[in-house]
């Protein structure tokens, strides 16, 4: 393999790897304009940092439980309760495929978020959000970020 071609190549996989990725303030804008800021009493800190710890901002990250459910999307929504992936018993509550959980426009996933925190327990039904970001000063994730 001649070496511009290896370049190339590996220049590509970067891309594609980066391209699953959101940057922090472009998520807290996305998630500004769909009303999130307060939806439920949960600030856009709440959601940045829920966002981190599930995915670390990766919309298409997806991660396979020891009870053979899937978990989806930059929010890591499990297919046992809220979506559909054809693979494990799901309630489907959010109506939604869960491949359509991993589309860069977050629709999907954003609707089905509100949907899980305006239900009982709220951002607690996520095990990491209530291990480190609930009950913590969290302004720090819109540091930098102008919505403008």
């Amino acid at each position: 393999m001649t070496r511009p071609l290896l370049i190339s190549l590996v220049s590509c996989l970067v891309a594609v790897s980066q391209a699953s990725l959101i940057n922090r303030c472009d998520l807290a804008k996305v998630l500004h304009q769909e009303d999130l800021d307060g939806f439920e009493g949960y600030s856009l800190s709440d959601w940045l940092c829920l966002a981190f710890v599930e995915s670390e901002f990766n919309i298409t990250k997806v991660n396979e439980n020891t009870d053979g459910s899937f978990d989806y999307g930059i929010f890591q929504i499990n297919s046992h309760y809220w979506c559909n992936d054809y693979r494990s018993h799901t309630e489907n509550i959010c109506q939604v495929e869960c491949e359509e959980l991993l589309s860069p426009n977050l629709l999907s996933i954003i609707n089905c978020a509100k949907k899980i925190v305006s239900g009982a327990g709220g951002m607690k039904n996520w095990v990491k959000w209530r291990l480190h970001c609930a009950g913590r000063p969290l302004s720090y994730w819109m540091t930098g970020c102008h919505l403008g």
